[in-house]
C-alpha cells in the first residue's frame, strides 16, 4: 500500500518528473525556476529555507515563499533545514498550502551547516531523523521527502536510505558524493551508491551528481534506474541543459532579466546568476567583470549584460570567418552556455593510493590553523586569503593578528559568545529558550518572562477578587492570593 502511495505521488502529483532543478541557496528563486521550466525542467525546489526562521519570522515567510506564488511554478517542493522535529513540523504546516511536498535537507556539506547542526551533519543521528520524518509525515497533508549525501560505504548508505523510507520519506534524492567532497575537491559522484539505493528501496529516487549535459542525464537514468535526475551547477551554467541545447549566453541572460522584471528578487541573486552564465567570458573581459560586481541596480546589470553581448557578437563574426579556434580547455566558444569544471589542486593525485589526501586538501581549516597562517602584524600578506588581501588593500593599517582580537567567553550550550551579564552564562538565543522554559528573568539580555508572568497572574487575581459594599480588597491580600495562585499554577 505504501509503495503504491509513493509511486502515485511521483506519477500523479509530480507528473512523473524526470528533469529536476536542485534546491540552491539564493539561486533557485522564482525567476530562475520559471526560466528553467521554460527550458525543459519538470520539477523545481525552492532554495533551502531555515525552518526555525520560517516559523518565527513572518517577513521571511513572505519574502521566500508567500510572495512567490505563481501558477507556472508547479509542481514545487519546499526544502527546509532543521534539527528539531517540532520546528520542522511547524514550518511544514506553514508551507504545505504553497507546495506539493516538504523536503528535509540532509545534504548540505558547508561549514555553516556544521555550525548550525543541520544538513549532512545530521547523517549519523538516525534516531533524531526518524522522529523528524515520522512526525512530519503524520501531521502534514503533503508528502515528506529527503535529500541526502552518501557515506563512503555503499552498505551504510543503503541502510541509511532504508531507515529514511521506513520513517515515512516518500521520495529520496541521493547526491552521490560524501559530505567531504566539496569545493575544489568535489570530484566524481558515485552512481554505484545511487544504483544500490535505488535497488534497495521501494520509494522513487532522484540522482544528483555528474550532470553537465542531457546525455549525462539519459546515461544516469539508464545506469542507475532512478526515476529522475537533479541538476544544480550544470543548470546554473546552462538553463537549457534539459533541452539538450547550448544556446548563446545572452539568450538565457536576457530572458532571465525579463522574468526578473516581472518577478523581482534581490540584486545579489541576479548578479550571482550572471556571473555563472557569463563565467567563461568574464575571464576575458575582466573590466566588465568588475563593473558587474559594482552594479548598484537592475539597470546597471542590464547595461553590463548588453555590453558583453555586443563584444561576443563581434567575436562571433570573426569566429565564423576564421573557423574553429576555441581557446584553452573549452569545447565551445566562451559565449556559448557550457559547464565549468573546477581544476583539481596540483598537489592532489587520485592515482597510486592518493585518494586519502582528499581528507586534508580543500577541507575547512581549523581556527588554530588560520591563526598560524594569518598576518603576523608586520604587514606580510602572503598567507592571507584573497578576501583578506582585498581588505588589506582598502585599509593598509588593518591587522589580522589574532592575538590582538578580544577573547570572548563561550556560551555553555552552543559555543557562540555568551552575554557578559547573562545570569545563565549563555548567548542570547540559548538564554531566551532557557528563560522561557523555566519562566525566569535575565536582566543581562532584557528577558522578563517571570516578571511578565507574575504581573499577568496579579491582574487575573485582581479581576477575580470580589467587590463588596463598594470597597476594594486590601492590596496585601491580593498579593498573598497571587502568590498562592502562582504556586498552584507551577505545580
Amino acid at each position: 500500500m505504501t509503495e503504491m502511495k509513493t509511486s502515485s505521488f511521483w506519477k500523479t502529483t509530480l507528473k512523473g518528473a524526470r528533469y529536476v532543478v536542485a534546491p540552491m541557496v539564493d539561486q533557485s528563486e522564482l525567476a530562475w525556476r520559471l526560466l528553467s521550466r521554460r527550458h525543459g525542467a519538470q520539477l523545481c525546489y525552492t532554495p533551502m529555507l531555515h525552518a526555525q526562521v520560517f516559523v518565527r519570522d513572518a517577513n521571511y515567510r513572505r519574502e521566500n515563499l508567500y510572495s512567490e506564488v505563481c501558477s507556472e511554478d508547479r509542481p514545487l517542493i519546499v526544502q527546509f533545514c532543521a534539527n528539531d522535529p517540532e520546528v520542522f513540523v511547524q514550518a511544514g504546516l506553514l508551507a504545505q498550502d504553497y507546495c506539493d511536498a516538504i523536503d528535509l535537507n540532509l545534504g548540505c556539506p558547508q561549514m555553516i551547516a556544521k555550525r548550525g547542526h543541520y544538513g549532512a551533519f545530521l547523517q549519523e543521528e538516525w534516531e533524531l531523523l526518524q522522529n523528524m520524518i515520522s512526525m512530519a509525515s503524520e501531521r502534514l497533508t503533503v508528502p515528506v521527502t529527503c535529500k541526502i549525501r552518501v557515506f563512503p560505504e555503499i552498505e551504510k548508505t543503503v541502510e541509511y536510505a532504508k531507515m529514511l523510507e521506513k520513517a515515512g520519506c516518500q521520495l529520496l534524492t541521493v547526491h552521490g558524493r560524501t559530505k567531504e567532497q566539496k569545493g575544489p575537491l568535489t570530484g566524481i559522484a558515485s552512481w554505484e551508491h545511487i544504483k544500490a539505493v535505488r535497488k534497495a528501496v521501494s520509494i522513487p529516487v532522484f540522482a544528483n551528481g555528474n550532470v553537465q549535459y542531457l546525455s549525462d542525464v539519459k546515461r544516469c537514468l539508464q545506469e542507475t534506474g532512478v526515476e529522475g535526475v537533479m541538476s544544480a551547477e550544470g543548470s546554473l551554467h546552462n538553463p537549457a541543459l534539459f533541452e539538450g541545447r547550448s544556446p548563446p549566453v545572452w539568450e538565457m541572460s536576457e530572458e532571465y532579466l525579463q522574468i526578473v522584471q516581472q518577478y523581482p528578487c534581490p540584486l545579489s541573486f541576479i548578479r550571482a546568476h550572471l556571473f555563472k552564465l557569463w563565467h567563461h567570458t568574464l575571464q576575458i573581459y575582466k573590466d566588465l567583470r568588475d563593473e558587474l560586481a559594482k552594479a548598484k541596480n537592475l539597470q546597471g546589470i542590464v547595461d553590463v549584460n548588453t555590453r558583453l553581448k555586443l563584444k561576443c557578437k563581434q567575436e562571433e563574426k570573426a569566429y565564423e570567418k576564421e573557423g574553429d579556434r576555441t581557446n584553452g580547455q573549452l569545447h565551445l566558444p566562451h559565449w556559448i552556455c557550457q559547464p565549468y569544471v573546477r581544476p583539481v589542486p596540483k598537489d592532489v593525485s587520485l592515482e597510486n593510493g592518493g585518494n586519502h589526501l582528499l581528507e586534508n586538501v580543500g577541507r575547512k581549516r581549523s581556527l588554530e590553523e588560520e591563526e598560524e597562517e594569518e598576518d603576523d602584524g608586520d604587514g606580510n600578506t602572503e598567507n592571507l586569503s584573497k578576501k583578506k588581501q582585498k581588505k588589506k588593500a582598502r585599509n593598509p593599517n588593518k591587522s589580522f593578528d589574532t592575538s590582538l582580537k578580544p577573547k570572548y567567553a563561550k556560551c555553555e550550550q552552543c559555543g557562540n559568545p555568551k552575554g557578559s551579564k547573562c545570569i545563565f552564562n549563555l548567548c542570547r538565543g540559548c538564554c531566551k529558550k532557557k528563560a522561557y522554559k523555566e519562566t525566569a528573568d535575565c536582566l543581562g539580555h532584557g528577558l522578563l518572562f517571570k516578571t511578565k508572568y507574575e504581573k499577568q497572574l496579579l491582574w487575573k487575581a485582581a479581576q477575580n477578587s470580589t467587590m463588596s459594599n463598594g470597597e476594594v480588597d486590601n492590596h496585601n491580600q491580593i498579593v498573598e492570593e497571587t502568590t498562592e495562585y502562582c504556586k498552584t499554577e507551577k505545580t
